[in-house]
């Protein structure tokens, strides 16, 4: 009789109850070719480990196990085995079925409806409406990872999909969930569903939410919950922080004109808008045109007529309500030279810098209200003002000027608690940039807090009474090179670099 060969190049093998096949798998494996991993499952892999084996060719085994399963519950949100690695399967029975390096959670219900789809061969995805009725169905797991999400869960997640595509996203998936709760039996979970769509929407009352993002949204000022937790870690960071106390200098009317001059023209050198150190003094102090950038020396006007302002600059915000009107008020006057930026206007688009992609245009003010519940506890100038920068400077309310903005916000913190301002001069912006990514990307307080610490310190030590004096002072330390040019050098006391 011909012997019947197994494909070897196949890493697994199923078993069958075909008699040829039958032998020619035993006869592989007691000759070492395959080894048995899991009951009738085989593979010709004799290095890597089992479960390495049967994550890798997961859906395929469990078509061929469970075929018409439905890929359902909280592994249909989540995309594939839950915490545990444990995978829900709607199928013809109840049964759990441990496989080496993932547990198989088979519940009894129907198969495949519309709306699923094919999935991996032999399986079906449950389509998002079905999901979510499964997982607002009542689940309690007394051992492992319960079928379905909590409430809390379940809401953050229609607030997300509201955030992202909006509310018409949120009725077509009640309208779905509404036809599908019949077939499948879940009417009481429709119910509940329906409810927390129509109370997130703001057509019903929020009193039952609890997700703090979705009672947000219901109320009509949703926020960037991934920015509060940056946030959270920033305020926590400047709480323990004991930082260094620097007066303001005793400076003439004249040394505050000069000051706010280094301030605006710093400020705006870092946002790209470039001009030789005399070409900002005859814009600022001798209102000198320049025909060929007139809005570049907007900019350097509208930022000094900010920061030279005592009057303003000692204005700090006292309610959430207040912080978006004196954002507004400030970047008004700040890009006046350009009407196309939107002055005073919140942006409408997102807006990115690289990689990053800051708040959504819908959340901004939802995500301000909650970054100044955390400023308020903040006691120390220093900190109010090192935690005010960073929050305009991560929700970017604005479609320009925001790196600008976060500064004003920041030195009117310290005008307003008597300390000594901050200037970020040229050759220290990468050192200023690579410290708010820091900050932003993997929530490392470290360098942003010594950053501006070390900037302040720099600031103190310039002697801004005399015009000539500072300049000369800014020259020696470096202040107007391009940081591949060189490195900040700290002026001694006294102002001599």
């Amino acid at each position: 009789m011909k012997k019947t060969k197994l494909p070897v190049e196949a890493e697994i093998v199923f078993g069958s109850p075909e008699p040829r096949v039958s032998v020619a798998i035993s006869r592989d494996v007691k000759a070492g070719r395959l080894k048995r991993i899991a009951p009738k499952l085989y593979t010709s892999n004799l290095k890597d480990a089992p479960s390495s084996i049967i994550q890798r060719n997961l859906y395929v085994i469990l078509g061929h196990y469970f075929p018409g399963a439905v890929v359902s519950h909280r592994s249909a949100l989540e995309g594939g085995p839950a915490r545990g690695n444990t995978l829900f399967l709607t199928y013809k029975y109840t049964k759990k079925v441990a496989l080496p390096g993932v547990t198989v959670g088979l519940l009894k219900g129907k198969g495949a409806v519309e709306g699923d789809m094919p999935f991996m061969g032999k399986l079906f995805m449950a389509s998002r409406a079905r999901a979510l009725l499964e997982n607002i169905a009542p689940a309690r797991a007394r051992t492992g990872v319960a079928k379905g999400w909590s409430r809390k869960e379940i809401e953050d997640y229609l607030d997300e999909i509201d955030r992202v595509h909006g509310d018409a996203e949120l009725n077509r998936l009640r309208d779905q969930a509404r036809k599908l709760a019949r077939t499948l039996k879940l009417t009481a979970e429709f119910k509940a569903l329906d409810a927390m769509i129509g109370a997130i929407l703001g057509t019903r009352a929020d009193k039952k939410l609890t997700s703090a993002k979705a009672r947000a949204r219901a109320r009509g000022i949703p926020y960037d919950a991934h920015r509060l937790e940056i946030f959270t870690t920033l305020y926590g960071a400047l709480q323990r922080e004991v930082l260094p106390l620097r007066p303001e200098p005793p400076l003439t009317a004249q040394g505050l004109q000069h000051l706010a001059f280094f301030e605006a023209y710093f400020s705006n050198y870092i946002e790209g808008t470039e001009f030789v150190v005399e070409e900002a003094a005859d814009i600022v102090f001798r209102n000198k045109p320049i025909p060929q950038r007139p809005a570049d020396a907007h900019d350097i006007q509208g930022t000094y007529r900010l920061v030279s302002n005592s009057q303003e600059m000692g204005r700090v915000p006292s309610s959430a309500e207040n912080l978006i009107e004196l954002l507004k008020s400030r970047h008004a006057i700040l890009l006046a030279g350009r009407p196309d930026k939107g002055p005073g206007r919140f942006k409408e688009t997102v807006n990115r810098a690289g990689e990053t992609v800051f708040v959504a245009p819908d959340l901004v003010a939802g995500t301000l209200h909650k970054g100044f519940e955390l400023y308020r506890a903040l006691e120390d100038p220093l900190a109010k003002a090192m935690f005010m920068m960073f929050l305009i400077a991560e929700v970017h309310p604005f479609t320009d000027g925001n790196g600008r903005i976060a500064r004003i916000m920041l030195n009117a913190e310290l005008v307003h608690g008597h300390r000594c301002r901050i200037i970020i001069p040229t050759v220290y912006r990468e050192d200023y940039l690579l410290a708010l990514r820091a900050l932003t990307r993997q929530g490392n307080t470290v360098p942003y807090i010594r950053m501006l610490s070390r900037a302040q310190e720099f600031t103190s030590r310039v002697e801004f009474n005399d015009y000539e004096a500072a300049l000369t002072t800014l020259r020696q330390a470096n202040a107007f090179l391009d940081p591949s040019e060189g490195k900040l050098v700290m002026p001694k006391e006294g102002g001599v670099a």
